[in-house]
């Protein structure tokens, strides 16, 4: 449910083969801040490769990195084949239904959409998802936790029903958890975060069923 998005450094820098160090250090302060607030295990790092070039994802996947988020239904549809198929792709711009299909036939290592904001997205994904030979994908339920207009993802209120569906009636889904992104200033808004803390313990009901498969 827990996951970091990290973008990844400019193509100047990967040329001085500084990826790799840059991931490392990254990994160790996750690592150290989740020690510091006693979780279990420290969040996935998914690294924002949007707009950078195979290159520089092939460097940090050389060093042992899997998660990769991209933005764009155009871009990964590209990059995703020309890359190695054990990439882990996370979906994490906007997208709009109509597209839905087109993602999932593109990109089979498809891991994650992390946008999920309706009940018609949700329905066109697994129908895309049904008509291939593959697990069923994770999605998270995005949800507009600041009330700003420019941001996509449903209200606070309405995240709980949309996992619901998501988990009764997406047989080739799974709920795997909430995604949201507060004001520029979040880390002095934490209502922003607070606002769904409620919901997000009903999630966390749902996420128990689908990982013991009840």
């Amino acid at each position: 449910m827990l996951s970091r998005l990290l973008p990844m450094v400019t193509a100047a820098a990967a040329s001085e083969h500084k990826v790799a160090p840059a991931l490392k250090d990254v990994l160790s302060r996750a690592a150290a801040a989740s020690k510091k607030a006693n979780l279990s295990k420290p969040p996935r790092l998914v690294a924002v490769s949007k707009t950078k070039p195979n290159e520089l994802v092939k460097e940090a996947y050389d060093a042992g990195h899997r998660d990769f988020g991209e933005n764009y239904v155009q871009e990964i549809s590209e990059k995703a084949p020309q890359l190695p198929h054990d990439i882990r792709w996370h979906f994490i711009g906007h997208l709009q239904s109509n597209k839905a299909k087109a993602v999932i036939d593109a990109v089979p290592n498809l891991a994650v959409v992390e946008t999920v904001d309706s009940v018609k997205l949700a329905n066109k994904l697994n129908n895309a998802v049904k008509g291939q030979e593959r697990d069923p994908l994770d999605i998270y339920v995005q949800v507009n936790t600041s009330g700003e207009e420019s941001k996509f993802g449903v209200e606070p209120k309405d995240c709980v029903s949309l996992a619901e569906h998501v988990h009764k009636e997406c047989d080739v889904l799974r709920f795997a958890g909430l995604m949201t992104i507060g004001q520029q200033d979040y880390t002095s808004r934490p209502e922003d975060f607070q606002v769904i803390s409620g919901n997000a313990r009903q999630c966390i009901a749902l996420l128990v069923v689908e990982n013991t498969g009840n």
